[in-house]
């Protein structure tokens, strides 16, 4: 996730001090953003206070605006909520509030505001700053501002950050808060997965998106929901509730055990009324004849730590947007966001119009508008899960031609599998054709170890971690290239999906190096990217890496909390093979003061240095070291080393453990994020593979995610594109955000 630069280094002077508050709706990640601003405006040399309870403490001031070091947010990166505090405040929506609030600011000499809010929080800080120069002029004609204070302040500069859990905001694909509401979401639901499939009983869910059908949406497709009802795409017709029961009853015949349906609280008819989680458990209980049950998530989907996510994005986000007040102060307010995978600067009135034109949009029930203004990816979310509920594929087409398709695994487990394979599997199915799987990866391939899947084989699968299908990290050599061939001709295979990492990319190059000595290897491979350690080429993410980050955020977090009662210093070993992926970003997520890549290593004037530092921190009332090493970093200098090192010289000042996380971390069931975009990636790769197969000359190809748009690389390509002599891309992007960490971790 680079960070690029929020625009040119020139124009105006930069603020002499700056203030963060917290506004509206709280959102998991707002503190890992608030303690971003503070670390980086100490980095810079720019004061930041922190007002507390929002906009009402700008216009209270006093003790409500606050001086905030590096050491006042030390311990807040794991916190949810937001330890500033929010409040609503009628008094900010008249002129005299915004003029005392105006006059808070220059008593502390503050004239920069980072806002982290909602539309509406933004809306009236843009408000604020444009009447700020006349607020100041009526100040100083009072008497309650000197002139000369309010001639070196005479312009408020806004940045705004979403923090909102309904990702509702235009300029930014994700707002802070969103994924780890959808995390309390999908776990809730898998648990009622549990009781449903017990009783045979219907649930309905019902979520928070008053406008916008995101959490809905992309918890349907990450919890294998039935049905799911959203604001910007109602029902098709009139009879919606019918077609509903139908489905879900046809669901029930071919054997399956619960029915869930989710319900934007927000969820309306074509007609624009209102659909609720009531009204849906009336329909269901009348039209299926059984027990239903309402579960309504309410403010639990605000709540919690953030996820792995939430804190690094709200921490790229604070960092950006104090440079952005520091670098291009300008005069227009700007919102700061992620758009493809980077960091962007945007117009923040622009992103509130936009906005609130897709309420008006939905309002005036122009749907087909609606959808198209939350994205591509988001109708394509909306597209694939209404193939997903369907109790039965749809019919073949007469006269096209039936493929056979083998779906496998290569290289190590990783969460999300299976859920890759669930999305084949029934994609492959809907298209006509005939979907195989090979047990035990690529050597399964070469035995024939072979078993055709129908549409229920996989009805489960979506939450289920490891591999169900085995894998393996056989890669095929000498003869047994022959023999897979053998296989591929007796069977008539027309197409290889393989869902893997490291070796089963290998693998699939290893049969396409040889494909002119045998013919049955122009059969076209596809290669998704399964690999915790998202060490593959010409992707950005791998499917369970976010899982993997997730538990070992989980893990550190506890271990964290036994430091800080006990005054120790954690070194920490994290997987990753040759790529230090998981130890950066666990790093940025959990506020490691030191990693260790293997892209950089280790040397022995690093490690003294970081013991003296560690003395002196210890010396100084520190209570906790945290240090993330990456497995690879050095054969010699190992976790073990670094452990007795630091014990030896840390001088009796403070004690110090190691805890190797190990396997831990490919286990568990995939995150909502590992979920979606396996939903995603697997569906392109089928279709893909299905062109191919059919095509005069079939390519082969890896597909990845690249600024949030899923390209395919060929396969030819893959040498060219890792290093020779170790597990990892030439390119790779997220080291970008290596000197953020070093400014959180050490401002």
């Amino acid at each position: 996730m680079p960070v690029q630069s929020p625009g040119d280094r020139g124009g105006p002077a930069r603020p002499t001090s700056l203030a963060v508050l917290t506004s509206g709706g709280d959102a998991a990640g707002m503190n890992a953003a608030v303690r971003a601003v503070a670390r980086t405006g100490a980095h810079i040399g720019l004061p930041v206070y922190a007002v507390i309870e929002g906009l009402q403490g700008l216009v209270d001031g006093g003790d409500a605006i606050r001086l905030l070091t590096s050491d006042d947010v030390g311990g807040i990166l794991h916190q949810g909520g937001t330890v500033l505090g929010t409040a609503r405040c009628e008094a900010f929506r008249t002129r005299d509030g915004r003029r005392r609030a105006a006059r808070n600011l220059l008593e502390h000499g503050i004239d920069a505001l980072v806002v982290i809010g909602g539309d509406g929080s933004l809306t009236g800080a843009e408000i604020f700053r444009e009447e700020w120069p006349g607020l100041v002029e009526e100040l100083v004609g009072a008497g309650d501002v000197d002139p000369a204070v309010a001639a070196a302040h005479p312009r408020l500069t806004i940045v705004g950050l979403v923090g909102s859990i309904d990702n509702d905001m235009y300029g930014t694909d994700m707002t802070i808060g969103a994924d780890t509401a959808l995390h309390r979401i999908t776990e809730a639901i898998d648990a009622i997965h549990s009781t449903a499939s017990s009783h045979q009983r219907s649930f309905v869910i019902e979520v928070m998106g008053r406008n916008c059908g995101y959490l809905a949406l992309m918890s349907a497709v990450a919890a294998g929901a039935n049905w799911v009802l959203i604001p910007e795409s109602p029902p098709d017709t009139d009879d919606w509730a019918e077609t509903m029961c139908e489905t879900l009853a046809e669901g029930r015949q071919i054997g399956r055990r619960s029915n869930l349906v989710i319900v934007a609280e927000g969820a309306r008819d074509r007609h624009g009324r209102p659909i609720t989680a009531s009204q849906v458990k009336e329909i269901l209980e009348e039209g299926l004849g059984e027990d239903t049950r309402i579960t309504s998530l309410g403010h639990v989907q605000r709540g919690g730590a953030p996820s792995a996510f939430d804190r690094y994005l709200s921490t790229l986000l604070g960092h950006a947007a104090v440079e952005q007040l520091a670098y291009s102060p300008g005069g227009e307010s700007k919102l700061i966001g992620i758009r493809e995978n980077h960091i962007v600067s945007s117009p923040l009135t622009e992103c509130v119009e936009k906005t609130r034109e897709v309420a008006s949009v939905i309002a005036d029930r122009d749907y087909d508008t609606a959808m198209d203004m939350r994205g591509g990816s988001f109708r394509d979310s909306f597209r694939m899960i209404r193939t997903m509920v369907r109790a039965h594929p749809h019919a073949p087409v007469p006269g096209r031609r039936r493929l056979r398709l083998v779906v496998l695994h290569g290289g190590g487990p990783a969460p999300g599998m299976n859920t890759a394979v669930r999305v084949a599997v029934r994609v492959g199915i809907d298209l006509g054709h005939t979907v195989l799987a090979a047990r035990r990866g690529f050597r399964g391939l070469k035995n024939g170890d072979f078993e055709e899947m129908d549409w229920m084989s996989v009805s489960s699968w979506v939450s289920r971690g490891g591999a169900e299908l085995g894998t393996s990290r056989f890669i095929p050599r000498g003869d047994d290239v022959e023999a897979v061939a053998s296989q591929l001709e007796a069977h008539q295979i027309d197409g290889v999906l393989m869902i893997g990492g490291w070796s089963g990319y290998q693998a699939a190059y290893a049969l396409h190096s040889r494909r002119h000595e045998y013919p049955a290897l122009t059969t076209p491979i596809v290669c998704l990217p399964a690999s915790i350690n998202n060490d593959l080429p010409r992707s950005e993410i791998s499917i369970g890496a976010d899982t993997a980050l997730n538990s070992i955020v989980t893990d550190v977090d506890k271990i964290k909390q036994s430091a800080v009662a006990s005054g120790r210093c954690f070194v920490v070993e994290v997987m990753g093979r040759d790529c230090g992926y998981l130890a950066l970003m666990s790093g940025l997520a959990t506020g490691a003061e030191r990693v260790y890549l293997p892209e950089e290593g280790v040397s022995l004037s690093d490690l003294q240095t970081d013991v003296t530092d560690l003395r002196e921190r210890f010396a100084g009332g520190k209570r906790l070291g945290l240090f993330i090493r990456s497995e690879h970093v050095d054969d010699i200098y190992t976790t073990s080393f670094i452990h007795s090192l630091f014990q030896r010289e840390g001088g009796g000042l403070f004690e110090v453990r190691q805890a190797i996380l190990g396997h831990v971390q490919q286990g568990g069931d995939p995150s909502p994020f590992d979920r979606t975009q396996a939903t995603r990636l697997a569906s392109e790769c089928v279709n893909y593979l299905v062109e191919q197969a059919v095509a005069e000359t079939p390519a082969s190809a890896f597909i990845g995610l690249q600024s949030r748009s899923v390209e395919f690389t060929p396969l030819d390509e893959l040498p060219s594109l890792i290093e020779p002599t170790a597990h990892r891309p030439l390119l790779q992007e997220w080291m970008a955000l290596r000197p953020v960490a070093q400014i959180m971790a050490r401002s």
